[in-house]
């Protein structure tokens, strides 16, 4: 049996560890985690000709490892010259492999038996298996489902938290025949989850899972190589350590040769040393790691930390749950209570005070007595991913400080050819002003041009980007709706969509690597104002309604501009199109809190139901999202104008309507002229939602495709009116002809570390009835009576969406389920 050790990722997750060296050689017990692999492939199965597949930072494994001698093993390197994927890479080493060999990541810590992996693999005969368990957090695995005689039914690789169904993964670790291989095309982009797997399945060739419990983590980011550290000390998995063991105080202290320790130090706990280190009088050690060449000054304390090699410590320092990489220098007195991971290279000087968790990349000077309360670059919601749903969300000028923002643009920059334009537009806030400067500032030095509309709502940028082929992609600024203290910087292709996750993962590695373009003088970029946005957007909608059919209306509207961008376009639009209206809170205004909401709501009630209008429209701030006020004078709630406005559409249109909604949105009710889809909205690309009309939520967004695929309240507030003038109907009657149902969407606190098992637990109590994992997991109780699953991507929450007859049967089945989800939590 041969062995192939996955050594190419980028470790873009858990920078800055890996600024100066791949992940798997992140020392591990002063050993690199890919040798604590290659010793447990030699000593388990006694394997000894390992192949290893190289692509990030070679030389660095290379010149290490050797040719493997060293470890009684034979290592035979394979370096594709592009990056092929994983399924693809392997294909590199065909000739090598010309018998079974399992294949297992180089930065993986586990004590899976693999002799036991093996025997399942040859008792079922199988061509290749996959080694399963369960984890707390599987949005970064491939999630699996396998049927009751371990044969693989379902696979879905690197999930959203919507399309989660269990928390069983895969591990990556493989055995696998070499006619596998022939299912590989070579020097192709091939990865086994998306590619190899689907095509087997396809092809009905078996592939089994070895379900495995023991410990298995990937070492993705600083938290989880913290945490390996505290498994080993807790005795959770043990590892081979270097050096002659022995008691000294209350510890055990594993010593590696040169080393000198003072007679009077304190230990606790497990303490592994290694070669050429200095240790003073009265330093402190507890559970932790002390690389080679490093030197401790005297009355020190070292707690529950990691130091690599050649770091010096000067006197009375104390670190606490910390990670202190290659060559750094810390000074007399300084106190990291609270943990500090440090990159390469850092001078941090007397009497620095660490108040949090901090992060510091390399290369970086702390000034004496500096007390550091954030971390050095960025806030510590950045630690792995920067990127919500396509927008940056941080509080203003704390985690989106001027230098967060500048780095934010030459990460996103350095992704777009140079000379090309982008447009870069905000709202009329101060805090947007100031970091919308320090945006610029950044994407000008990439080399990239910037056409700037100045203080426009978003959708007047979508919908202009949407329409040219000059301008590649959008960046809008504004401040939250329903936090005044955070800023959103949401990111648009050339298309008007939010960035995709891939994109953003692009984005974020050059951000976390800071691997900025930075241009030559004469090629940085320009910036070019264009003010006509506002006009433009205004005569597009002016030119999509005819005039005459509201020249003669008797409509009468309010509009609540709610002080926002919106002010200087909605009363222009309204005016020309000659609809009698009032408009109130036209002006713009920074002063608008999240509980005025409801005060607008209220009033504008009120005013519909004394003046007694046809309707009132909630313009959001940003344009962005739309409430109504029925002629009645009652609001109607966002899933209900969902309905109102398919039930205008379906008595108005004289041909078939195609609509999408997500799965969440209600489906009580059925039309003769629209076909309705429910699908993962955030799947779908320009082309294919461009074969919808409407593309909607039941949140209070719509996007016309006659219009545009942005959602756009300005445009649908007229849309409605057109379709009221047209059917003569009242917006109260429509509202009360909605068939009686319940339909509520509520969240339930729940861990991160338990969300995975909770999709597990709901889509095994949903056996032996009908399901659908498009979005979520949902269960229906009969025909009309479902409730849908779909954990929250960012908060530690689990949202809950019931549909159902009426209060008492979707109470009976909401508490119900929160029940079980309550019960599965504590289990």
């Amino acid at each position: 049996m041969k062995a192939i050790v996955l050594a190419g990722g980028f470790g873009t997750r858990i920078q800055p560890l890996t600024n100066s060296v791949p992940k798997p050689m992140l020392p591990i017990l002063n050993r690199p985690m890919m040798e604590h692999i290659i010793i447990k492939l030699r000593d388990e199965l006694g394997i000894t000709e390992i192949g290893v597949l190289l692509y990030f930072k070679p030389d660095i494994i290379k010149d290490y490892f050797k040719d493997g001698s060293d470890l009684g093993v034979k290592i035979e390197y394979f370096l594709p010259d592009d990056d092929y994927g994983t399924a693809g890479a392997v294909a590199f080493a065909k000739e090598f492999l010309d018998e079974t060999f399992i294949i297992v990541s180089g930065d993986l810590v586990t004590d899976f038996d693999f002799k036991k992996i093996k025997r399942f693999h040859e008792k079922k005969q199988s061509q290749l298996t996959i080694t399963l368990t369960s984890v707390e957090n599987p949005l970064q695995f491939g999630v699996v489902i396998a049927n009751e005689e371990d044969r693989i039914e379902r696979f879905l690789e690197k999930p959203s938290w919507g399309e989660v169904f269990s928390d069983t993964i895969n591990t990556g670790i493989y055995i696998i025949e070499p006619e596998v291989l022939d299912l590989i095309p070579y020097k192709q982009n091939f990865d086994f989850a998306k590619d190899l797997f689907p095509k087997m399945m396809k092809q009905e060739i078996p592939l089994w899972g070895c379900s495995h419990k023991g410990y298995w983590r990937d070492v993705g980011n600083p938290e989880s190589y913290r945490e390996v550290f505290k498994d080993i000390f807790s005795g959770e998995i043990k590892l081979p350590s270097k050096g002659q063991v022995s008691k000294i105080d209350k510890g055990n202290v594993y010593l590696e040769d040169g080393s000198k320790l003072n007679k009077k130090i304190r230990v606790e706990g497990t303490v592994i040393i290694g070669k050429n280190v200095s240790i003073d009088e009265g330093v402190t050690l507890k559970n932790c790691v002390i690389g080679d060449n490093c030197r401790i000054s005297k009355h020190s304390e070292i707690i529950d930390s990691i130091l690599w090699n050649d770091v010096k410590i000067g006197v009375k320092v104390k670190l606490n749950n910390s990670v202190i990489c290659n060559n750094n220098t810390i000074k007399d007195e300084t106190k990291a209570s609270f943990g500090v991971i440090m990159a390469e290279k850092c001078l941090v000087n007397k009497k620095v005070s660490f108040e949090k968790d901090i992060i510091m990349w390399p290369d970086k000077v702390l000034e004496a007595s500096s007390v550091v309360s954030s971390n050095i670059i960025w806030g510590n919601r950045y630690k792995s991913s920067i990127f919500e749903d396509g927008a940056v969300i941080g509080r203003t000028n704390i985690e989106l400080s001027c230098e967060m923002t500048t780095k934010l643009a030459g990460a996103f920059g350095s992704i777009l050819p140079v000379g090309c334009s982008i447009y870069v537009s905000r709202d009329y806030h101060k805090s947007t002003f100031m970091l919308k400067r320090a945006f610029v500032a950044g994407i000008l030095s990439t080399g990239v041009n910037i056409v700037d509309p100045y203080n426009v709502p978003s959708n007047v940028m979508r919908h202009a980007l949407s329409k040219t082929d000059d301008v590649v992609a959008g960046i809008h600024l504004r401040q939250s709706v329903f936090d005044p203290t955070q800023t959103e910087i949401i990111f648009f292709t050339n298309e008007g969509l939010v960035l995709d996750t891939k994109l953003a993962q692009s984005v974020e590695r050059i951000f976390f690597r800071e691997n900025f373009r930075k241009v030559k003088y004469d090629e940085i970029g320009s910036i070019i104002e264009d003010k006509n946005l506002r006009d433009v957007y205004i005569q597009t909608i002016e030119n999509s309604f005819d005039k005459n059919l509201f020249k003669d209306s008797e409509l009468k509207v309010a509009i609540d501009i709610m002080n926002g961008s919106t002010s200087d376009i909605y009363p222009k639009i309204i005016n020309e199109l000659g609809v009698e209206n009032i408009i109130l809170n036209a002006h713009k205004s920074e002063k608008l809190k999240p509980n005025d909401i409801v005060k607008t709501q209220e009033n504008m009630q009120n005013i519909v139901r004394g003046l007694n209008f046809d309707c009132g429209f909630l313009i959001y701030p940003n344009g962005h999202k739309l409430q109504v006020i029925d002629n009645k004078g009652e609001l109607i709630y966002d899933y209900k104008l969902l309905l109102v406005l398919l039930a205008l559409l379906d008595s108005t249109t004289d041909k078939k309507l195609k609509v999408i909604l997500p799965a969440w949105a209600p489906d009580f009710v059925t039309y003769d002229n629209i076909e309705v889809s429910r699908e993962k909205l955030s799947s779908f690309k320009a082309e294919q939602l461009k074969e919808y009309d409407l593309i909607a939520d039941s949140d209070g967004h719509f996007a016309f495709n006659e219009f545009g695929l942005n959602r756009d309240s300005i445009f649908t507030s007229f849309k409605i009116l057109e379709l009221l003038e047209k059917s003569g109907k009242k917006l109260s009657k429509l509202h009360n002809d909605i068939p009686e149902f319940s339909y509520k969407g509520e969240n339930i606190p729940c861990p991160s570390s338990l969300k995975g098992k909770m999709m597990r637990k709901f889509l095994e109590d949903a056996k032996g009835k009908k399901t659908s994992s498009t979005d979520g997991i949902k269960i229906w109780m009969n025909d009309d009576e479902w409730i849908l699953m779909v954990p929250d991507q960012h908060n530690e929450y689990i949202n809950l969406y019931v549909q159902a007859e009426d209060e008492k049967s979707a109470g009976k089945i909401f508490y119900s389920y929160q029940d079980k989800i309550e019960k599965w939590i504590s289990e």
